[in-house]
């Protein structure tokens, strides 16, 4: 989405996203995008960027490590100043939300 909040810089959005695929869940051999825990990407003012993301069930073992970790890596992208990462668990992970890519590597297909 577009506004004078948000806006688009899809090269830079295509970065973040590369980024996120080099993140694996330590439990699920599938990188945290494909695994749909990213809900929103949000390129903000001056290249500042909110994640919105879950993790498969509240108790995770990674819920303090793996922000930090997805922090640092998009930071490490040029033209990015900060980063937020917003953990929410409404709506609740599920199957559903992972990609065909993931469901067949996960052979769910």
């Amino acid at each position: 989405m577009c506004n004078q909040k948000n806006y688009c810089d899809n090269n830079l959005k295509d970065k973040i996203i590369s980024e996120l695929k080099n993140i694996y869940d330590p439990e699920i051999p599938v990188d945290i995008y494909e695994l749909g825990l990213i809900y929103d990407i949000q390129i903000l003012h001056e290249n500042n960027v909110k994640i919105i993301m879950t993790l498969t069930n509240p108790n995770c073992p990674v819920i303090d490590s793996l922000p930090i970790e997805i922090e640092q890596k998009i930071k490490s992208i040029k033209k990015i100043k900060n980063v937020k990462i917003i953990i929410t668990f409404d709506p609740p992970w599920c199957k559903e939300f992972m990609s065909e890519e993931a469901r067949l590597e996960l052979g769910m297909l």
